[in-house]
């Protein structure tokens, strides 16, 4: 195991889902407790190298940095025996083979001792190279199948990414938006976990159809604090 040390104790929020028990972390993972299981999505490893190569923006290239340290913390504080990443874990097919030594190197400490298992995604739906883990298209984990893109006919128990949901609310005149998971009894939507991603208001219509109305709720992400806001509450 790494010998990381864990960060403050966050303040976390427990969730029934389908008859399990999870932590929703204010970081924007997802603990399954009975499984001793850590959930993320969207970690878009080295995006800021994809956009100086593919684009011509050169940003400052410490995201996938960033994103490492924080998984690293959140790892070290939960100490999860699997580790399951739910695609566009990488930004392009070919940012594995971008990742830095260091890099590397940081993945392996963190895989070190655990089950890893990577869920390709529309930006990485090839298998990262010489890094380790379990890669595959999806994975049903008792009632529960998790997977990238969440599906207009999916049965109950999906858990998915993509979107990158974000929920905003807005109080006494002044709007807050923040990251934030989204879900109803049917399925529950992560939100993206790296340092450079964005949100996509929950609100939008590329959630149409994925949810009955404002018969959802949303866990705002904020600090180190989680927050439940029903649907009917959000604004665009």
């Amino acid at each position: 195991m790494n010998e990381l040390q864990p960060t403050n104790e966050p303040i976390v929020m427990e969730l029934q889902f389908m008859g399990n028990t999870f932590v929703l972390d204010p970081s924007g993972c997802l603990y399954w407790k009975e499984k001793n299981l850590l959930v993320v999505s969207d970690l878009h490893l080295e995006k800021g190298s994809s956009y100086a190569a593919k684009k011509g923006l050169f940003i400052p290239p410490y995201d996938t940095q960033a994103t490492l340290e924080t998984l690293a913390l959140r790892i070290a504080y939960w100490q999860p025996q699997t580790l399951l990443s739910l695609g566009d874990s990488f930004h392009d097919d070919n940012a594995a083979s971008r990742l830095p030594n260091s890099y590397k190197q940081h993945l392996s400490q963190l895989m070190q001792g655990r089950e890893w298992i990577w869920i390709s995604g529309n930006h990485d739906p090839s298998p990262p190279q010489d890094l380790g883990g379990t890669f595959c298209e999806s994975i049903q984990i008792d009632n529960l199948n998790f997977c990238h893109e969440p599906k207009l006919d999916c049965k109950p128990g999906e858990i998915a990414g993509h979107l990158h949901p974000s929920a905003k609310i807005k109080q006494r005149g002044k709007s807050v938006r923040r990251r934030c998971f989204i879900g109803d009894e049917k399925r529950f939507v992560m939100p993206a976990f790296g340092s450079f991603t964005g949100g996509l208001n929950v609100l939008d219509e590329a959630y149409s159809g994925f949810f009955k109305g404002r018969n959802f709720k949303s866990w705002m992400l904020s600090g180190n604090h989680v927050f439940e806001i029903e649907g009917r509450k959000l604004v665009k």
